[in-house]
């Protein structure tokens, strides 16, 4: 078999075969296959799209061409979450210990973010002492124990992804639905989870800037996660704006904790809610959403949500007394107020261009090797469709130093303040086939 005949099949509109796609993978992966023929496929990719039986088959070859996690050995079926990515995305800080307290076992492998801020170890890092490396027992432990961990990916999972998605970075192959679907489900399956729930993210601050093409994706990945065994649905939620008031890495965390005190953004909680309610059902801890949305609410009016997040902060090092005083996050240097420039109704807060202004504060990565300051970024007061007057703050900046003119101006660019009144939709769409 040559990969030169498998780039013009692919050109000319052909379906690549199983052997064909292991093929391909095996040999890529083993370092057998040079860059600029894998390039040359994944344009043909690109430019002729792939089958349904196709990226399933792409897919499981990612999954498996190096570590899988086995959680056999958790009791209950084990449900992941995973998000397409976002601004202010505090989802999993609250959803995991929510849903851990009704009973469904999280264990979540999460990565650290390049871009706009932290991933989601990068902002459980924020909280002093928290150690996101685990050995797998310790990790099967803990989870059997208090239903939660998140920890970052060991061993050497899904290493085609790795590789693969480096080459389309540079090749301008990143934006193909194939890509995009095998890419995330490949790590999802490598990583032992019985359920899984995607929240695909859709506007400014997402990937798929249009619903069609979140639809499009939403579909595939739901089709691949079933015809690999495991439930599989998917959540399409709007990020046109931030998602909830904290932007960065410790304003995060303080946002999880005042949220599972009961007291979260109202788009933050709806969207747990929802994404919490399919955990749940899938999970065998309810049979109807609305059941399984009484018992996410009784578990956080209860506190047992906060207690379960508490637990995990003590089991992996972390401080407990922030939890319990999470205004001891709050440690920037500098701290300033954005002020309206007029009275009316803010019609816009493009999310994409707020988070790079949280960016250049050093609340996420440009690169690889940039390190994040926990302690920056913003905290909005005011949200799309909310009035401001003139003067009135519409968020605070949190910053190192008092060097955030180009923060300011991206602001004043980005936040565009009207005089109707305007309507907002957080979910999409549910998509279960």
């Amino acid at each position: 078999m040559r990969l030169v005949d498998l780039i013009e099949k692919k050109r000319d509109g052909g379906v690549l075969t199983k052997e064909e796609i292991e093929f391909f993978i095996t040999g890529y992966t083993k370092g057998e296959l040079p860059d600029y023929q894998v390039s040359a496929l994944l344009m043909a990719i690109f430019y002729e799209d792939m089958t349904d039986e196709e990226i399933t088959e792409l897919t499981k070859a990612m999954a498996y061409s190096g570590d899988t996690v086995d959680l056999s050995d958790i009791a209950g079926v084990k449900v992941d979450k995973h998000s397409t990515g976002g601004v202010g995305d505090t989802t999993t800080l609250v959803l995991a210990p929510l849903v851990a307290a009704c009973g469904v076992p999280v264990a979540k492998m999460s990565g650290r973010g390049l871009g706009h801020t932290g991933g989601t170890l990068d902002k459980l890092e924020a909280i002093p002492g928290f150690k996101v490396e685990m050995e797998k027992e310790d990790f099967i432990k803990q989870v059997n124990e208090i239903n939660v961990a998140v920890i970052g990916q060991s061993g050497d999972l899904a290493p085609a992804d790795k590789k693969l998605y480096a080459l389309r970075d540079v090749t301008a192959t990143v934006d193909s639905i194939p890509l995009i679907a095998s890419s995330i489900m490949s790590k999802k399956i490598a990583a032992g989870a019985d359920a899984i729930v995607l929240d695909v993210t859709c506007g400014e601050g997402a990937f798929m800037k249009n619903l069609e093409d979140a639809k499009r994706l939403s579909h595939t990945m739901v089709r691949i996660g079933k015809l690999a065994n495991r439930q599989t649905m998917a959540i399409i939620s709007d990020m046109s704006e931030p998602l909830g008031l904290a932007i960065g890495n410790a304003l995060e965390i303080y946002e999880a904790i005042e949220a599972l005190k009961g007291n979260g953004p109202k788009d933050l909680m709806e969207l747990v809610y929802v994404l919490g309610s399919q955990m749940v059902v899938l999970g065998k801890k309810a049979k109807t959403l609305d059941e399984a949305r009484e018992l996410l609410a009784e578990k956080l009016a209860s506190g047992e949500a906060l207690e379960r997040f508490k637990e995990m902060v003590k089991a992996q090092g972390g401080d407990v007394s922030y939890v319990d005083h999470p205004e001891k996050l709050l440690t920037a240097p500098v701290k300033k107020e954005f002020l309206a420039e007029k009275s009316g109704i803010i019609h816009e807060m493009v999310a994409n261009e707020i988070g790079i202004a949280a960016m250049l504060l050093g609340a996420g990565r440009q690169t690889k090797e940039d390190i994040i300051d926990p302690a920056v970024g913003l905290m909005l007061h005011k949200k799309v469709g909310d009035k401001v007057e003139k003067g009135e703050s519409i968020l605070t900046i949190y910053a190192k130093d008092d060097k955030t003119k180009e923060t300011e101006k991206l602001l004043s660019q980005n936040i565009i303040i009207g005089s109707s009144a305007v309507e907002t939709q957080l979910i999409h769409d549910i998509i279960t086939e």
